[in-house]
């Protein structure tokens, strides 16, 4: 299954204006640091409220997720890219950059969750007010606000199943009991916890090597 990177815009009830919104958008392109071109494909639906969605896809970029540190630079860049371009785009209610963020929330979803502000989030200022105007957003363009990008992730043990799994193995043989670890061997178990040193043991030391510690 392919992981879409996308800019995801709800554009409200008309489909006019969705329209709109992909053809400013539809076959953009820009100039990566890498030199490669990516380009932008554009296209719109409907979700289950029946208001109108554009997906906005991205060229020359992984399909099977953050699977490097350079997929993750190379998905900020575009990420980046489109935000740019979004702050003169024609109308739109709220929009998203990430990976999976189709549909990411309903109008009504979005309304009834006050506290969201996921980072990238664009509000149109009407939505902003609506959702209770979070003090966490920030002016983005004439009429809309948003809680600024942070880029994408890579994320080892997401995007490797062998580094997974060494948490596992490393666990495999570890008992845990009072707050001590107890890996086991064939030979002896070794209990490690932290002697608490006595008064007498303190008294012991002399001042100079208590100066040095």
């Amino acid at each position: 299954m392919a992981w879409v990177f996308s800019l995801s815009a709800e554009c409200g009830t008309k489909q006019s204006e969705a329209q709109q919104f992909a053809q400013y958008f539809n076959k953009s392109f820009w100039v990566l640091s890498n030199g490669r071109v990516s380009q932008c494909r554009a296209e719109i639906f409907q979700d289950i409220e029946e208001n109108w969605w554009c997906r906005v896809c991205p060229s020359g970029i992984s399909e099977i997720g953050i699977n490097t540190p350079e997929s993750a630079y190379l998905m900020t860049e575009i990420g980046r890219f489109l935000y740019l371009r979004l702050r003169f785009a024609p109308p739109f209610r709220y929009a998203l950059v990430g990976m999976e963020v189709d549909e990411f929330r309903t109008y009504s979803e979005l309304i009834e969750e006050p506290g969201l502000a996921f980072p990238g989030l664009v509000l149109a200022e009407a939505v902003w007010q609506a959702t209770g105007a979070s003090s966490v957003f920030q002016s983005f363009s004439l009429g809309y606000v948003w809680k600024p990008y942070e880029g994408e992730v890579y994320k080892p043990l997401l995007a490797s199943p062998d580094l997974k799994n060494k948490p596992d193995e490393l666990l495999r043989g570890v008992n845990f009991f009072k707050g001590a670890i107890t890996p086991h061997s064939n030979s002896k178990t070794v209990r490690y916890l932290r002697r608490k040193r006595s008064a007498s043991t303190s008294r012991r030391i002399s001042p100079s090597i208590k100066r040095s510690l």
